[in-house]
């Protein structure tokens, strides 16, 4: 099902009534408004043991189910069965104290404080949802990221980004079906038929690049014996700065590159792409990377919406600029916080990263805050720590750097340490949304289906 941002034939958006307690809209159920919306639930939107019910809550999302965006690229390499990891937003706020809407926000009507959300509609093109308006006390941005291809000629046209389970689903679908074509065509393999190239090596493209290394052979395994995955399937890796992962100290980058040179990886750093065609990669040396199968994973910005929202500030990136607080500049009764809020914090130059840890931390901090902010209390600044990153490259290794907490000092890590600590915070966002002992049971429950089933996605 899709948002259709056209309103249909002589249609008037209905303005849907306010509920008597106040009310908080989140928009955006990534990791942090899920998160957001969850506790908030627990916490006002239900009767308690001592306490009654102070507000309510409503998540907006146009999707109907969460995934954890850090598992894209485990979804678009294979390696990860979507249906067991992906939280049904209807039944999430039934059990945790919030209802669920199904929609895209379009617009934004401050001074009435209202939320334009666009009519859906099904693959048949019937209408699912109508074009409506929300009306809110308190609302609560948090639509994430969308890739940024710099407007680089082809890109749109012959790349896949990664932003969306759909969009993985979508690769994962065109590596399975290129393997099977290969396999049954009457001609030779062609040089650009089973070669992937990933631009950007951020933790996703690298990452990407490893999990491929195994899937994309897992795939060949099971009976497409016309094709030899030494020497038919090929992985380049493009970046345009010097080092990969370049984000993360010198130190993670030489340790992950290593490790993908051993796995044959085609690393090319120093490398600007010009354009992207049908068969390759074009990039400002004059060299062509040959490839059927181009990722564009290089750079984020915030999605078109937020320049439209009613003369809320937007950064260069197209991200919403905060306060301290993270409210809008704009406006007090609107927050935006994850990947799409830029905020930088006094007595830095940068702002804080989009990471699932930012929004991990900010969604705890806002609990508080519109807790306060219902209550009349003053708002507290969000105070952003840094407890480092971890690159996973698939069943191979983890690296990544840690805070050391005794020396100030960031601290290198890898292998099964760094694979357990990239681990737990998918853990720590599971235990965030559904508890302890549900998690603990699901793992179980995965762990032993695992054992049971293919470890790639074969269709």
């Amino acid at each position: 099902m899709v948002a259709d941002v056209t309103t249909g034939q002589n249609a008037e958006p209905l303005v849907l009534p306010k509920p008597s307690l106040p009310h908080i809209i989140i928009v955006g159920g990534g990791a942090g408004g899920l998160e957001l919306a969850t506790a908030l639930g627990k916490k006002l939107g239900r009767d308690g043991w001592f306490h009654k019910r102070s507000a309510a809550i409503t998540l907006v999302d146009r999707s109907r189910t969460h995934i954890w965006k850090p598992l894209l690229h485990e979804i678009a390499a294979g390696s990860m069965d979507v249906d067991r990891h992906e939280v049904e937003y209807m039944a999430q706020g039934h059990w945790h104290g919030f209802k669920y809407r199904y929609g895209e926000m379009i617009g934004l009507d401050r001074a009435k404080k209202l939320v334009h959300l666009a009519r859906t509609v099904d693959e048949d093109g019937r209408e699912v949802t109508p074009d409506r308006w929300l009306p809110y006390d308190t609302l609560v941005i948090a639509v994430g990221s969308v890739s940024n291809d710099f407007g680089v000629p082809g890109a749109k046209e012959h790349a896949l980004m990664l932003d969306t389970p759909e969009e993985a689903e979508r690769f994962n679908r065109r590596l399975i079906n290129a393997c099977v074509r290969a396999n049954t065509q009457s001609g030779p393999i062609r040089p650009e038929q089973l070669h992937v190239s990933i631009i950007g090596a951020g933790a996703t493209g690298t990452e990407l690049s490893a999990e491929l290394h195994g899937t994309a052979r897992g795939v060949v395994a099971f009976g497409l014996d016309k094709i030899d995955p030494e020497k038919d399937i090929k992985i380049t890796l493009i970046e345009a700065a010097d080092r990969v992962v370049p984000a993360l100290p010198p130190r993670v980058s030489a340790a992950t590159s290593d490790i993908l040179k051993k796995l044959n990886v085609d690393i090319r750093t120093s490398a600007r792409v010009t354009e992207v065609t049908s068969t390759g990669v074009k990039l400002a040396n004059g060299d062509f990377v040959p490839s059927e199968l181009v990722v564009w994973a290089a750079g984020v910005k915030g999605p078109d919406v937020l320049a439209k929202l009613d003369g809320l500030e937007v950064s260069r990136s197209n991200q919403l600029v905060v306060k301290e607080t993270l409210e809008t500049t704009i406006d007090p009764n609107i927050f935006a916080f994850g990947d799409c809020a830029y905020l930088v914090p006094p007595g830095e130059t940068h702002a804080i990263p989009p990471r699932a840890q930012a929004a991990h931390q900010e969604a705890s901090h806002l609990v508080k805050q519109i807790k306060a902010r219902l209550a009349g209390q003053p708002l507290k600044p969000f105070k952003y720590r840094d407890f480092g990153s971890l690159v996973s490259l698939g069943h191979y290794s983890t690296v990544g750097s840690l805070m050391g907490f005794v020396t100030g000092r960031k601290m290198l890590i890898e292998g099964f340490v760094a694979k357990l600590m990239y681990r737990s915070l998918y853990k720590m966002h599971e235990t965030a949304l559904h508890g302890y002992w549900k998690v603990t049971l699901d793992t179980l429950s995965r762990l032993l289906t695992r054992r049971t089933e293919p470890h790639v996605k074969l269709h």
